[in-house]
C-alpha cells in the first residue's frame, strides 16, 4: 500500500473519531441540560408544595408553626350616644411545643393594646394594655382518618389590664377546643371556649361562652377569602355580642421573611347596650416562621 493510501486512511479514521466525539459531546450536553431542567422542575415543585403547605398552615389556628399575628381592630358607635370609638391591637403569638412523636401543645396568647374614647358618656379616653387570654391546645400531630385536625385544653383569663376601664379585674379559667378540616383549598371549622371567673377584685363575675366558626378558601396564588363570626354570650348579663368578619389575605415573602397580610371589614349583627354597632375594620400582619427542611 502506498504511503498516500495510509495517510488517507488515517485521516478518514480521525475525521470519524472527531465526528463521534462531537456527537457524544452534543448528547452529553443534551443529557446534562435535561438533568438540570429536571432538577429545576423538581426544586420548583418542592417550592410550590412548600408554599401550599405554608398557606394551609397560615389558616390553621393550631398549626405546628411559630407565628406572630398583629391584629388591628376598629369599632365605633359605642356608648349610649353612639359617640365612642375603640382601636385595639391584638398581639397573638402562637408557639408549638412537641410533647412526643404523637402530640403537640399549641400555646396561643392574646394581649390587647387598646386606645378608646367615650365608651360611655363622660368616660374620656384610655390607652394601655387590656386583659390577656391564654389558651393551651393538646393536639395530635396527625389528622384523624377523616382528615379532621383538632385540639383541646385549658384557657386562662389574666387581669393584666393597665386601667380599670381596660380590665375586668378578674381571674378566669375554663375549657377550650378547636376542630377544622382542610381540603381542596377550603378550611372550615370552629373554635370555642367557656370562661368562668375564679377570683379577683372586679365587681362583676365572668361567665362567657365564645364561639368562632370560620370558613376560608385559598386560591392557587395563595390569596385567601375568609368569613367568620366571633360570637360571645354573657351568661351573667344574658346578652350576645356577634360580629361577622369578612377578610382577604395574601401570603408574601419579603427577603427571607414569610408573612401574611390581611384586610377586611366587620359588621356587628348584635351587641349589648353600649356596645359597638354598625361597621368596623380589621387589618392583620402575621409573621410566619416555618420549620426549615
Amino acid at each position: 500500500m502506498k504511503l498516500s493510501d495510509h495517510t488517507r486512511t488515517r485521516d478518514g479514521m480521525m475525521k470519524r473519531a472527531q465526528t463521534i466525539m462531537k456527537i457524544s459531546h452534543r448528547r452529553a450536553l443534551s443529557v446534562a441540560a435535561s438533568l438540570v431542567g429536571l432538577a429545576l422542575a423538581s426544586a420548583n415543585a418542592r417550592a410550590q408544595q412548600s408554599e401550599a403547605e405554608l398557606a394551609k398552615a397560615a389558616q390553621n389556628p393550631i398549626a405546628a408553626m411559630i407565628s406572630l399575628p398583629l391584629q388591628y381592630n376598629y369599632d365605633q358607635n359605642l356608648g349610649a350616644q353612639d359617640a365612642g370609638h375603640k382601636n385595639y391591637l391584638n398581639v397573638q403569638p402562637v408557639l408549638p411545643i412537641s410533647l412526643n412523636d404523637n402530640w403537640n401543645i399549641i400555646s396561643r396568647t392574646i394581649v390587647p393594646v387598646v386606645w378608646q374614647t367615650e365608651i360611655f358618656p363622660g368616660s374620656g379616653s384610655q390607652s394601655g394594655i387590656g386583659d390577656t387570654t391564654q389558651s393551651f391546645f393538646f393536639s395530635p400531630k396527625k389528622p384523624t382518618d377523616g382528615g379532621w385536625i383538632w385540639g383541646a385544653g385549658p384557657v386562662l383569663y389574666l387581669p393584666t389590664g393597665s386601667n380599670d376601664l381596660l380590665s375586668a379585674n378578674k381571674w378566669g379559667l375554663g375549657p377550650t377546643a378547636v376542630a377544622l378540616k382542610q381540603e381542596n383549598g377550603w378550611t372550615f371549622g370552629a373554635l370555642v371556649n367557656q370562661i368562668w371567673s375564679v377570683g379577683g377584685s372586679g365587681k362583676t363575675n365572668i361567665s362567657s361562652t365564645y364561639m368562632q366558626p370560620f370558613l376560608t378558601y385559598t386560591t392557587k396564588t395563595y390569596t385567601s377569602f375568609s368569613v367568620n363570626s366571633e360570637s360571645t354570650y354573657n351568661w351573667e348579663a344574658s346578652n350576645w355580642s356577634v360580629p361577622f368578619n369578612f377578610m382577604v389575605s395574601q401570603l408574601l415573602k419579603i427577603g427571607e421573611q414569610r408573612l401574611q397580610l390581611q384586610a377586611g371589614a366587620r359588621y356587628w349583627a348584635t351587641s349589648p347596650d353600649g356596645g359597638a354597632r354598625g361597621w368596623g375594620a380589621r387589618f392583620t400582619v402575621t409573621f410566619l416562621f416555618p420549620k426549615s427542611k
